[in-house]
């Protein structure tokens, strides 16, 4: 069992870095794409029929599209049981992600409460993250109601238990495992943009901390997504 999970230890971290030098290398060819199809566009602008205007912006939305997969790809690859782990508070750590993502909350006018959270020892630049991603999802994944939001804690048995509930779309019960794994979107991307990669982001930085994440969702009711860290943890 001990050489099965160093063996597996061993490939993730050749699949990390593989995803790390692959999404680095292909980044500047496809910003070349993007940059030459959109001189194109400006050189003929208004000489280009129809079918060649939409081709175009196919090439462009595309190339968006690539260039935000390969960013998610970097990101999951950075990962890292190397970093810095310190004590956090977490309510100053929420309230920095929710002033990250200010103009999506202006813009879709979601109205987002935050209990008191406690101090964990944790990496700052992956907290963040966390709960950016998932306030994030829960803004995004709304019905046709205003995003309400809430960011709660509990400990019971020598764990914090937090928790991130929207009354958004909901999720199928059958497809409740499925939004952790890379690349698993249950929408078009003419649907809800995205890259399919932020919950897998999300479940990787939860497992560095030694904990796990999970969601219970109700179609057309809304979604809560739960994590969990031990209180004791003391990776500094």
């Amino acid at each position: 069992m001990a050489s099965l999970l160093k063996e597996l230890e061993r490939s993730n971290r050749e699949l990390e870095q593989f995803a790390y030098v692959t999404s680095h290398d292909l980044k500047e060819p496809l910003r070349m794409i993007g940059s030459f199809t959109k001189l194109l566009e400006q050189r003929f602008k208004g000489q280009l029929d129809e079918d060649t205007a939409n081709y175009i912006n196919y090439i462009v939305d595309g190339t968006k599209r690539m260039q935000r997969l390969l960013d998610d790809l970097l990101a999951y690859s950075r990962i890292s049981n190397e970093v810095k782990y310190e004590p956090l508070k977490l309510t100053e750590i929420v309230n920095e992600s929710i002033h990250n993502l200010k103009v999506a909350i202006d813009e879709n006018q979601a109205e987002i409460t935050v209990d008191p959270l406690p101090e964990v020892v944790a990496n700052r630049t992956q907290m963040i993250q966390l709960f950016q991603n998932l306030i994030a999802n829960a803004i995004k994944f709304q019905s046709k109601k205003k995003p309400v939001i809430h960011v709660s804690c509990e400990e019971k048995r020598k764990k914090y238990y937090f928790s991130v509930r929207d009354n958004g779309i909901g999720i199928d019960t059958k497809n409740l495992d499925r939004v952790f794994k890379m690349f698993q979107r249950l929408h078009t991307a003419e649907e809800y943009d995205g890259t399919g990669i932020g919950l897998s982001i999300t479940k990787k930085i939860v497992q560095q901390h030694s904990g796990a994440v999970w969601v219970e969702s109700t179609l057309d009711e809304g979604s809560t997504f739960y994590f969990s860290i031990p209180v004791d943890e003391r990776k500094v």
